[in-house]
């Protein structure tokens, strides 16, 4: 047994239950991210990095040289010989050309930046600006004692070393390249010194190297990563701003289908109704002999054929010119006091022939002393001859229909329409709930519609601020139940009593849900 709800009219079914769309979008984000960072390699990351390289060197213009005027100043406070200042003057100038090269990358659009000559440049331009520290370590400090010089050297090339394996992080290899001569100066020292002090120092000194090494490889990492997710959340952005566009695009665009529709049945309106009336007119007049009997039968009969068949399409116009209008926003109803007890007497007794004709039952239970309900009652009154139509139509020779009328827990009124007919399938109810769609037993039925009536009872109900349900079990009948507001009902609901069941289980705990 199935119990669907549907709340306004889809002229396309779409099933929000599938996972198959939740998965292609997943799927193609998957893709996009392994794409991007399989990019690491390529012109666009290498010319990022070779950015992030020229605007680190940039930011750090001042570190070397103070530290350098540092080292100089307490050598010369320690009476270190005038050839520190020859090396303070020499290491100033090493670091000149780094500045420069990183200052014409930045000064250069990135799309005309020659990246294997600018990569050249800033390798060679590291180089030169390590061999500075490779003569630090042989210049006479004479700070303290040997052992004590030798602390001050490898102190200071380790600090030199952190701060270079920051600012070259971005090229890779380029630390060893430029700071192992200078380690191995350092060890060679060390070892002509013959201490165990010295010896601890260069075991530190090559152990700091290998750590900044590492270090310098795993900063070079996660710029890349950072790298690859900015490139990811701009070609993400990138493709939402092309489906919002698109999507714009394609809303305009029905929008505008959409209002030359409208346009097009507004003015039609009259030109299709105009000659069906003459239509039903000419061939009633014929079917009734009104002007003198009809000497073939096969002509009476014909003319009654064309008689029902304009009906018929009559009111398949009127009801796509309802469906039109309730999709443009332009279905106006008119509320007004009145009695659901009074219409559904109405719309049974209108549909009495139909009933009899086809050998059906029709019980109608009313709640006695319902109030009067605010709502339009032209549009009530289609509600209940759509769903009327529809039990008789699917209701088989010697069937029954039930109509019951009543109140809902929640103080609302309801009215429902049972019948004993073939059912629908589960799966099909979203289908008969779409504008133009049809189940497979209304397919097969000589009785076929153009699958509006329903469609249009929930926007109806919709527009009432009530709800419509479809409760169906295939060879076990349909049930279809529209249900209006407390807000509506005139006065209050009187207290339920201990054998009253006002309206199936289901249908009332969904509402009251």
């Amino acid at each position: 047994m199935s119990f669907t709800e549907v709340g306004t009219t889809d002229k396309i079914i779409v099933d929000r239950r599938k996972r198959s769309r939740n998965a292609t979008l997943a799927r193609t984000l998957r893709e996009q991210r392994d794409k991007m960072r399989e990019r690491s390699g390529d012109v666009h990351f290498a010319r990022t990095l070779l950015l992030i390289n020229a605007r680190t060197i940039r930011s750090t213009a001042l570190l070397f040289p103070a530290i350098v005027l540092a080292v100089v100043a307490l050598g010369l406070y320690r009476g270190t010989p005038s050839v520190a200042l020859v090396w303070m003057l020499g290491a100033l100038i090493c670091f000149v050309p780094r500045q420069i090269v990183a200052w014409q990358v930045l000064r250069l659009p990135e799309s005309k930046v020659d990246l294997n000559a600018y990569r050249q440049w800033f390798r060679l331009t590291h180089i030169v600006a390590s061999l500075p520290w490779v003569a630090f370590v042989f210049v006479p400090w004479q700070i303290t004692a040997v052992a004590g010089d030798m602390v001050f050297r490898a102190a200071t090339l380790l600090l030199v070393l952190a701060a270079s394996a920051f600012i070259m992080s971005s090229i890779r290899g380029v630390l060893l390249l430029s700071f192992a001569p200078a380690v191995s100066a350092f060890c060679l020292e060390a070892f002509r010194n013959g201490d165990p002090t010295s010896a601890m120092l260069a075991l530190m000194m090559i152990i700091g190297l290998v750590f900044f090494i590492f270090m310098a490889r795993q900063l070079h990492a996660s710029q890349l990563l950072e790298i690859s997710y900015r490139a990811e959340k701009d070609s993400l952005i990138a493709e939402l701003e092309t489906a919002k566009g698109i999507s714009d695009e394609a809303r305009r665009r029905a929008e505008e289908a959409n209002l030359a529709k409208s346009r097009f049945l507004a003015s039609m309106s009259h030109e299709l109704r105009t000659p069906l009336n003459a239509i039903l007119g000419f061939s009633e007049v014929m079917a009734e002999e009104i002007l003198g009997p009809m000497q073939n039968d096969t002509y009476r009969e014909y003319a009654s054929d064309i008689h029902a068949s304009g009906e018929h399409l009559l009111e398949l116009i009127n009801e796509i010119l309802d469906l039109s209008r309730i999709e443009a926003g332009r279905y106006q109803i008119n509320e007004a006091a009145l009695s659901l007890s009074y219409l559904i007497d109405e719309c049974c007794h209108m549909m009495e022939l139909r009933v009899r004709n086809k050998d059906v039952q029709l019980d109608v239970k009313i709640e006695p002393g319902l109030p009067p309900l605010i709502a339009d009652e032209r549009s009530v009154r289609q509600v209940l001859l759509n769903l009327l139509s529809n039990a008789i139509k699917f209701t088989p020779a010697g069937g029954s229909i039930t109509v019951k009328a009543g109140w809902t827990t929640k103080g609302g009124q309801y009215v429902s329409v049972a019948d004993d007919g073939p059912g629908i399938a589960e799966e099909e109810i979203p289908v008969v709930l779409s504008a133009f769609g049809q189940g497979s037993i209304a397919i097969k039925s000589a009785e076929q519609g153009a699958g509006l009536g329903l469609p249009i009872v929930q926007a109806i109900m919709h527009m009432h601020d009530g709800q419509f349900f479809l409760r169906s079990e295939l060879r076990h009948g349909t049930t279809a139940i529209a249900s209006f507001p407390k807000k509506r009902v005139v006065v209050d609901p009187p207290p339920l009593a201990a054998d009253t069941a006002p309206m199936p289980a289901e249908a009332e705990e969904t509402i009251d849900g």
